[in-house]
């Protein structure tokens, strides 16, 4: 038997702010979304993974981001290939980042509802 991460889902507060982040940030490809959900959504493709985004209404109880850029807590990796360069377009898209050093070659930032991402360069 084997097991291959398919996709990772977010619970965000406003589907279009966060449809806007993904795709225009983090230029991920929007995909089609099954239409018979009850909950609005938004599906991209990473790389052979996905990212799916669930709305949720006030009150689920859905977790609770870290209050900051922490490593340490729950987060979702993407690769880069070059890190000054995902460095520099972070920073001058106005993203506050939790940066290393080209060596280690990994930072991390929020999205727009405090879910951390972690961006780790893996040179081709």
């Amino acid at each position: 038997m084997e097991f291959k991460a398919h996709h990772r889902s977010f619970p965000v507060r406003d589907i279009d702010t966060s449809i806007r982040f993904y795709r225009e940030i983090l230029c991920l490809d929007q995909i089609p979304r099954p239409e018979n959900f009850k909950f609005p959504g938004a599906w991209f493709q990473a790389g052979s993974g996905q990212v799916h985004l669930i709305q949720f209404k006030e009150g689920d109880d859905v977790g609770t981001p870290p209050t900051s850029i922490n490593p340490l807590g729950s987060h979702t990796a993407f690769s880069t290939l070059d890190y000054e360069e995902t460095l520099a377009y972070f920073k001058d898209k106005g993203i506050d980042v939790f940066e290393t050093n080209v060596d280690m070659g990994q930072m991390w930032i929020k999205d727009p509802d405090g879910h951390v991402l972690e961006f780790i360069a893996i040179p081709a």
